[in-house]
C-alpha cells in the first residue's frame, strides 16, 4: 500500500482501536443529532481543547468531515463585497466553498507570488479579502510559501487561512503542521484560520478549524455545514483524539516517517522520476498522457503495489501519486524501489512525450 495518506501508520494501532471500542460501547454507534442538538458529548469538547493546544490556537471545532470545514468555514466568513485569493491547485472542497460564498473569488497560478500580489493589488481597498491556500497540496507534495503569503496579505490587508489535512502529523518538529514548519504559531502569526481533518495521520474521519476564540464562536452560530450535519460519530472522535496523543507524546513516529520519505525520494528520483519538486510523503510521479498514466497504475498494481492515478482536473497533469507512512518497512520500500526500477524506462519514455 502506498496508496494511502495514512501517514503516521495509525489505523490499526492498538490504542486507537482500543479508545474507538471503548467509545462504541459507551456512547453508542451514533450521536444522530448536530451538535447544536443532541450531538456534542464530552468526547467532541475534550478533542477539540486538545487541538487547540497542541495547534497553539485559542479555540477549535470539529466537523463531520475535512470536506465539511472548508465549505462552512469560507461559505460563512466571506460575503458580498468580500474577495476570495485561491490557489488553483487548492483541494475540492475549497473550490467548492468558494462556489458557495457570495465573495468574489480570484485564482492565482499555483504557488505563483506575483500573480497573487497582482490580484491582491488590482482589488478594492476596502474589501475584505481572504487568502485560502493549501498548507501541502494533496496532489503534488509541494508545500506553500507561508512567509511570502503573510507577508503579502500583511501588506494588502488580507487575512489567510490555510488547509493543513496533509500537514498536521508530517510538518514541523512536532507534527503541528505548517505553521510549525515555518516557524510560526498562533493567529498572531500572520495565519488566522486552520482547517484540517483526522482522516489523513490522526487514522479516523472528521474535520476541525482552529482559530481565535472569536472566529471559532462565529463559525459555531454560522456554518451550515456543522449545524445542519450529524456530528463526528463516538469510536471516530475517540479514535482522533487518541492519535492526537500519541503523535504528541510519541516523535518517534515522525522521525521514521521522514526516514522513509528521504529513502524513497532519492530512490525515485535516481530512477529518473519527474518526482515534481514534492518535499513531503506525497511523492507523485508525472507521467503526462492520460491514457498512459493509467496503464502505468495498472501495471504497478500487476506488480503488488498499490498506487493511485490522478489525472485533469486533479491534477494538471497525468501523475501515479504514491505515499509513504511511518509503518513502512525497509523491505517494504526496497520491494517498491525494485517495482518502479523495472517500469522506469517505460514511464519515463511517456513522460517525455
Amino acid at each position: 500500500m502506498i496508496g494511502s495518506n495514512n501517514y503516521l501508520g495509525l489505523t490499526h494501532d492498538p490504542r486507537v482501536l482500543a479508545a474507538a471500542k471503548s467509545a462504541l460501547d459507551r456512547f453508542g454507534s451514533s450521536c444522530t443529532g448536530s451538535r447544536f442538538l443532541n450531538g456534542t458529548l464530552s468526547l467532541h469538547e475534550e478533542l477539540e481543547e486538545l487541538l487547540a493546544s497542541f495547534l497553539r490556537y485559542p479555540a477549535a471545532v470539529t466537523f463531520s468531515t475535512g470536506f465539511q470545514v472548508n465549505l462552512g468555514v469560507i461559505a460563512s466568513i466571506a460575503g458580498k463585497g468580500d474577495i476570495v485569493f485561491c490557489d488553483k491547485e487548492n483541494h475540492a472542497s475549497i473550490l467548492d466553498a468558494c462556489r458557495l460564498t457570495y465573495a468574489d473569488v480570484k485564482r492565482f497560478r499555483h504557488g505563483d507570488m506575483e500573480d497573487l500580489e497582482r490580484k491582491l493589488k488590482a482589488a478594492k481597498p476596502e474589501a475584505g479579502k481572504l487568502i485560502v491556500v493549501d498548507g501541502v497540496f494533496s496532489m503534488l507534495g509541494g508545500i506553500s510559501n507561508m512567509p511570502a503569503i503573510i507577508k503579502l496579505a500583511r501588506e494588502y490587508g488580507a487575512r489567510v487561512m490555510v488547509d493543513d489535512a496533509h500537514s498536521v502529523g508530517v510538518l514541523g518538529e512536532r507534527g503541528r503542521g505548517t505553521t510549525e514548519h515555518f516557524g510560526l504559531s498562533g493567529p498572531d502569526s500572520g495565519v488566522d484560520i486552520v482547517t484540517g481533518t483526522f482522516s489523513k495521520s490522526l487514522a479516523s474521519l472528521g474535520g476541525f478549524v482552529v482559530a481565535s476564540e472569536e472566529v471559532i464562536h462565529f463559525i459555531k452560530h454560522m456554518a451550515r455545514s456543522l449545524m445542519f450535519s450529524a456530528s463526528i460519530s463516538p469510536p471516530n472522535v475517540a479514535s482522533a483524539t487518541t492519535a492526537l496523543k500519541i503523535l504528541e507524546s510519541e516523535p518517534e513516529h515522525l522521525v521514521s516517517l521522514r526516514r522513509n520519505v528521504a529513502k524513497m525520494k532519492k530512490g525515485l528520483d535516481e530512477l529518473g522520476f519527474d518526482t515534481m519538486g514534492s518535499q513531503t510523503p506525497i511523492i507523485p510521479i508525472r507521467v503526462g498522457d492520460e491514457f498512459e498514466t493509467f496503464k502505468f497504475a495498472k501495471r504497478i498494481f500487476e506488480e503488488g503495489l498499490f498506487v493511485n492515478p490522478v489525472v485533469p482536473p486533479a491534477a494538471h497533469v497525468g501523475l501515479v501519486r504514491t505515499s509513504y507512512m511511518a509503518s513502512h518497512t525497509e523491505e517494504d520500500l526496497d520491494f517498491t524501489l525494485r517495482v518502479f526500477g523495472k517500469l522506469a524506462a517505460h514511464a519515463n519514455a511517456s513522460a517525455d512525450q
